[in-house]
């Protein structure tokens, strides 16, 4: 069985390890964090501190963003994606599937995260699956307003794959 992690898909772009786990791996992202990829692509500012870094990963959202527009997979995803919470899986090499998730936003914590935060969290909670993020003033948030999910920092990675904390560990006294 494989292990389930909520993350967004410019994640995966920046940390292409996370594409070659030690184990099988599903990734639940949600719809919008896909769709916003074309977004980073074009934007002028800097993803990553390093002309070399940035230029890597922007190549690797376009394939990213090239993959879920071919006909059959963009088809897929619109057939697929009709009604709240229903998922599309992509299965890939080495034990990776990604599974996308129609998320509706719906301001559940109001202007305390922004609609992609909201969505993650959503995610998290609805299939009680932790979240992968390397924002620690996400992490801080979380923490801050007690919102009940399981998170990893990115770091943190090969921990929550290979040991990990269950939610049960977390629910004992």
């Amino acid at each position: 069985m494989s292990k389930q992690f909520v993350i967004e898909a410019i994640m995966l772009a920046i940390y292409g390890e996370l594409m070659a786990p030690s184990q099988p791996v599903e990734y639940l992202i949600p719809a919008s964090t896909i769709y916003e990829l074309d977004e980073f692509i074009q934007s002028p500012e800097p993803i990553m501190p390093y002309s070399g870094d940035d230029q890597h990963v922007r190549r690797v959202m376009k394939e990213m963003s090239q993959f879920f527009a071919d006909p059959f997979n963009r088809k897929r995803l619109e057939k697929g994606l009709i009604a709240p919470w229903s998922k599309v899986p992509f299965t890939f090499p080495n034990g990776v599937t990604l599974t996308v998730i129609k998320v509706e936003d719906n301001a559940m914590w109001g202007e305390i995260f922004d609609p992609v935060e909201t969505q993650l969290l959503l995610t998290s909670v609805r299939f009680e699956v932790p979240l992968l993020t390397d924002q620690p003033d996400f992490q801080d948030r979380i923490l801050e307003y007690i919102v009940p999910v399981q998170f990893y920092d990115v770091d943190d990675f090969d921990f929550a794959l290979e040991q990990g904390i269950s939610l049960n560990d977390l629910r004992e006294p």
